[in-house]
């Protein structure tokens, strides 16, 4: 029972943590900030599969699969915003180009 209780803990703790670095970061910065953090969320998705992997009842296995699923949707997401991201800086005569030779 204990264990249920640390890993509560350190949730929380990072939950907190987490919201104040993050609430202290210019706007203008979210974005790039979380492209570089991409990696994050692909580990987020390993701990979920890893903890779906160790259920041993029905709950555990479903709550499992949904961590799972909404890591995979962040870790796709981060990437999706980066893309976008990229696309805000390139020039437009490369598009121009890139249109002509296509």
């Amino acid at each position: 029972m204990m264990e249920g209780f640390v890993a509560l803990y350190i949730f929380m703790l990072a939950a907190v943590t987490g919201y104040e670095i993050i609430s202290k970061v210019p706007v203008i910065l979210h974005t790039p900030l979380m492209s570089g953090s991409n990696f994050i969320h692909g580990i987020v998705l390993v701990g979920a599969m890893v903890a779906m992997g160790h259920a041993e009842t029905t709950t555990q296995t479903v709550i499992g699969f949904i961590a799972v699923v909404l890591a995979a949707g962040n870790a796709v997401g981060g990437y999706v915003v980066t893309e976008r991201m990229l696309e805000m800086f390139k020039s437009s005569n490369s598009n121009n180009k890139d249109k002509k030779e296509g």
